[in-house]
């Protein structure tokens, strides 16, 4: 459900559209699974979890930027500065909402020790799916205007939040902030610390339980493929059997999920290594 805020009009949602999606999806016995996009403090409204849980959202994309609260305060996101960012994921994902999340390194307020901070926190919140990228400034930003009055900016975004540029002079050394944001991606995405989130996840995590409609079994080769990729081809094969069989044993309701994230994971490191 595209939407910069899919919360910004909680009396809309809650009265006006989400009663009626749980309506329809009840009477088609949940044919489709939903995301969208959300500020944090979604985690302060248990009821509207709920909600957007029992209409068939299981996911939900944060921006939540950084751990560092100075770097917060300079970009404007106050409402990820009144609280425990970790606990806010984990209320989540006890609710039934696998928390996706932005995060983003360059800004003035950030030192070298950033890298490191983002990483534990990363770590430690258990989201999986850590989207990273470097600071830009896009036109008609007033980030963009303080930098041009301090003739600090190069020009516009490429657009591509992936491909290690930024369009500022940064206060941080270029070339520690561009070192320093490789090996966070590195990092992060590396199998060890990547299987590591989903069993914390998986642990923290309380699926719905939605009565479904009935399909045909699913063409088992995806799996297949899936076994021979990660568990049998590629380097890292333990930590991708450990998380095999900690799913499928400790939490089999999930199997599914944890074998889609390590998925990801793939196609995360394919995309990484252009960087």
């Amino acid at each position: 459900v595209v939407d910069d805020n899919f919360i910004g009009n909680r009396k809309k949602i809650r009265e006006d559209f989400l009663p009626h999606l749980i309506n329809w999806s009840e009477e088609r016995k949940h044919p489709f699974s939903f995301t969208t996009e959300a500020s944090i403090d979604l985690a302060d409204d248990d009821e509207l979890m709920r909600l957007m849980v029992e209409a068939g959202f299981n996911s939900v994309f944060i921006g939540i930027e950084t751990p560092n609260p100075m770097s917060l305060a300079e970009c404007g996101k106050t409402q990820n500065l009144s609280r425990n960012l970790l606990t806010s994921v984990r209320k989540m994902h006890g609710s039934g909402l696998r928390v996706s999340a932005g995060f983003i390194v360059g800004f003035d307020e950030d030192s070298p020790s950033i890298f490191r901070e983002q990483l534990r926190f990363i770590q430690d919140s258990g989201i999986v799916t850590a989207m990273i990228g470097l600071l830009n400034a896009p036109p008609g930003t007033r980030l963009r205007e303080r930098l041009r009055s301090e003739s600090r900016l190069l020009g516009g975004p490429t657009g591509d939040n992936m491909d290690g540029s930024i369009n500022f002079i940064p206060r941080m050394r270029y070339q520690t902030l561009i070192k320093g944001y490789k090996d966070l991606l590195e990092s992060v995405l590396d199998r060890r610390f990547y299987y590591e989130r989903i069993r914390k996840f998986l642990k923290e995590y309380n699926p719905p339980r939605l009565r479904r409609r009935s399909i045909a079994l699913p063409d088992p080769r995806p799996f297949f493929r899936l076994i021979w990729a990660l568990g049998i081809r590629r380097r890292g094969q333990l930590d991708f059997w450990k998380v095999f069989w900690f799913a499928l044993v400790r939490h089999p309701r999930t199997f599914a999920t944890a074998m889609t994230l390590a998925a990801y994971g793939l196609h995360f490191r394919r995309v990484a290594a252009n960087v």
